[in-house]
């Protein structure tokens, strides 16, 4: 009967593990996508990573800003060009999956520029929507 409850609890866990390491590689291949795409210059395509819903929020210096589309308006009015945008850097990422369907992340960013480096931080809260993980509120300082 132990052997059977032993057997049991490590084909759980080894599960729960796997689900884990699984979310959270995906997660931190968005991510990488998402780094590469604002190095490109390609706002659009960094903005692949975020929910494409009115209810996306996004928290920055300016405070509470709700929709997909606000965030993509104020990221190109922000950095309007490459140099602007320098190049991005995420560090520290830190993933803790907090249900099968949610995650919070939290990491530095940094953008090396000529005109001069900004960097500061992030907490990201990620829900898996239709099967896809999506950043569905953003607070970066």
């Amino acid at each position: 009967m132990k052997k059977n409850i032993s057997a049991i609890y490590f084909l759980l866990l080894t599960g729960l593990l796997s689900a884990q390491t699984a979310s959270e590689t995906v997660i931190r291949e968005i991510m990488a996508t998402q780094e590469a795409a604002w190095n490109k210059g390609d706002l659009e395509a960094f903005m692949e990573g975020y929910w494409k819903s009115d209810s996306l929020k996004f928290i920055g210096s300016k405070g509470l800003n709700y929709g997909w589309q606000k965030t993509l308006e104020n990221y190109k009015r922000s950095y309007p060009d490459p140099a602007a945008m320098g190049r991005l850097t995420f560090s520290d990422v830190t993933v803790e999956l907090i249900s099968e369907d949610a995650a919070f992340v939290i990491g530095k960013w940094h953008l090396k520029r000529k005109a001069g480096d900004l960097s500061g931080y992030y907490t990201l809260l990620w829900k898996k929507i239709k099967g896809e993980w999506v950043i569905v509120a953003d607070h970066s300082s």
